[in-house]
């Protein structure tokens, strides 16, 4: 079965944890289980996947070793976690624990998404006031200009410039735009490309800090989950870089990996990279390393840092308000002046 259209949403994979891991847990059987969560589904994709986990195993195929083909769909996390629990014999509650941990992450992604959901309305309604004055009615207005017989001020006949450019090639320049955006989107797939976007990303103003926040949040959470699942450090590793969907940290975790491999500590490398990894970051896993609380301090440090990410979505309204307000005040009044100035020339130019 191709798994490149398969999506399943993330609330669907918390509901299957945490409904299969109940099901088991009262005696009902593997097979059985799966099919009674195919009833409860409402995604096509997940009925589609667990048609295939039903099939394999009543054949006696292990669930993790089903899940696996479709590993762009669950991820190496999900996949493992359930492997380790099939080998311990402790599926049901490493199922719950995943849950858990899949919910929290779903409320971090939902806080960061919602967070951008102001700004990005408050700059549509910037593009559309000023496209409708320049489209709509700036041409309305247009002839009086031009019969004024006056030089008229820079910031009407850049007005006007741009009103013609836009009525007579605004279908060329949208077709640009869209072409623009869409080779933007095509190119960030590129890995090396993706790569420098998101090390670009890092030093964002205002967005930097949560931008590393938030990853520090991921890594510290899964990275914790597979510890305290009983998976080795390097594996641990490597599995939480496969999770992330920040290229320069994968990067990072990678070769922190290597250096793991090698003898050295985990937190040695992180203190070598204070630009990426905080200092309090490195010196938590140093002190969980040295005292064998690592996995403790794992999870403290992801509560820590899902709620730096929390403090900076409630205050990014507050933020970028003054800044947005600005930006659409500026472009109201620089289209208001072109109106006016002229205006009021030919209003005393006939006193």
């Amino acid at each position: 079965m191709s798994t490149f259209f398969l999506r399943v949403p993330l609330n669907e994979k918390v509901l299957f944890t945490k409904n299969l891991a109940l099901s088991l847990r009262a005696g009902v059987s593997l097979v059985n289980s799966l099919k009674m969560l195919k009833k409860q589904t409402k995604s096509r994709s997940f009925k589609k996947i667990l048609d295939v986990l039903i099939e394999d195993t009543n054949k006696g195929v292990f669930l993790s070793q089903s899940l696996g083909k479709f590993r762009k769909v669950f991820g190496e996390l999900f996949i493992n976690i359930i492997k380790i629990g099939e080998s311990s014999g402790g599926l049901p509650e490493n199922l719950l624990h995943l849950g858990d941990e899949l919910k929290k992450k779903r409320e971090l992604y939902k806080k960061v998404k919602g967070a951008m959901i102001y700004p990005i309305i408050i700059l549509i309604a910037t593009v559309v006031i000023a496209a409708s004055m320049i489209v709509f009615v700036f041409p309305k207005i247009l002839p009086l200009f031009q019969n004024l017989g006056a030089d008229l001020p820079f910031t009407t006949r850049l007005l006007i410039n741009i009103s013609s450019l836009v009525s007579n090639y605004g279908i060329f320049l949208l077709a640009g735009f869209l072409i623009l955006f869409v080779g933007f989107r095509f190119l960030i797939t590129i890995p090396a490309v993706r790569f420098i976007y998101h090390r670009i990303l890092l030093f964002a103003p205002i967005f930097n800090k949560a931008i590393v926040n938030f990853n520090m949040a991921n890594i510290a959470r899964t990275l914790g989950m597979l510890f305290k699942s009983g998976v080795q450090i390097i594996e641990s590793i490597n599995i939480t870089s496969a999770t992330l969907m920040n290229r320069v940290y994968k990067k990072e975790l990678l070769e922190a990996a290597d250096g793991v491999r090698k003898g050295e500590f985990f937190s040695k490398y992180l203190s070598a990279n204070p630009g990426k990894f905080p200092v309090i970051f490195a010196n938590m896993v140093e002190v969980g390393e040295n005292t064998g609380n690592l996995t403790d301090n794992l999870f403290y440090l992801a509560e820590y840092y899902e709620n730096e990410v929390d403090d900076f979505v409630k205050n990014l309204s507050g933020i970028l308000e003054p800044v947005l307000l600005l930006v659409m005040g500026g472009v109201v009044a620089f289209i208001a002046l072109s109106f006016i100035t002229p205006i009021y020339q030919l209003t005393r130019s006939i006193k």
